[in-house]
């Protein structure tokens, strides 16, 4: 009887070894993929500040800056912390789709960069500040991140469908950070909102005719 305790004792030894050993390579595992994740993410705010920045530097005419100006009125013509967080979203939403929401979110960037360009080229306050400085907002860097977030999935679901990855691997992660991007633009909508009030409410007379 002892002498088959004393064999199992090496036995439990190398179990829970084995034991420990899977349980720190999973925690490796775990801890690469999530640095990955953050690669993809700032690869994906990258991505969209740059169309951005495309768009803002784009010159336009005198012609085309007004219209761009008032196609911007007549889009926030009325709008409210409620508008604004839907809109936002659904913008978000799309970028998720695989490959194509990347685009999207790369246009939506160059379009956002291009309104910026038209309202500085006949606003004096904004024809020194650099296009970024818009975006270093607290709302500004929440929409961003969830911009940011949607494109990079968009992306890595390509990769996922092409090499035919067990579903659990992309759809749970990709529930999952939509919610994530619903909460943090909800959150945005909010603080520009209160921003908006305190500045005295939105005027689009002055983005058609800025004075």
């Amino acid at each position: 009887m002892d002498n088959m305790h004393k064999k199992t004792k090496p036995v439990r030894r190398e179990m829970t070894k084995l034991i420990i050993r899977y349980q720190t390579e999973t925690s490796l595992l775990h801890f690469k993929i999530s640095r990955r994740r953050i690669l993809y993410l700032v690869l994906g705010i990258a991505a969209f500040l740059i169309a951005y920045s495309v768009g803002a530097a784009i010159p336009m005419s005198e012609e085309e800056a007004e219209e761009v100006r008032r196609q911007f009125s007549e889009q926030i013509e009325g709008i409210d912390q409620n508008g604004i967080f839907f809109n936002n979203v659904r913008i978000a939403l799309a970028m998720f789709i695989p490959a194509l929401g990347a685009g999207f979110g790369a246009f939506s960037g160059f379009a956002t960069g291009a309104v910026f360009s038209a309202l500085a080229s006949s606003t004096p306050l904004l024809a020194d500040v650099p296009p970024l400085i818009i975006l270093i907002t607290p709302f500004g860097i929440m929409e961003v991140f969830a911009y940011g977030l949607a494109m990079s999935r968009s992306g890595m679901l390509i990769y996922q469908l092409v090499k035919k990855k067990p579903w659990r691997e992309y759809v749970i992660p990709t529930f999952i950070e939509l919610g994530i991007v619903v909460v943090v633009l909800f959150a945005a909508a909010v603080i520009e909102w209160q921003m908006i009030e305190q500045l005295g409410g939105l005027d689009t007379s002055v983005i058609i005719e800025p004075v």
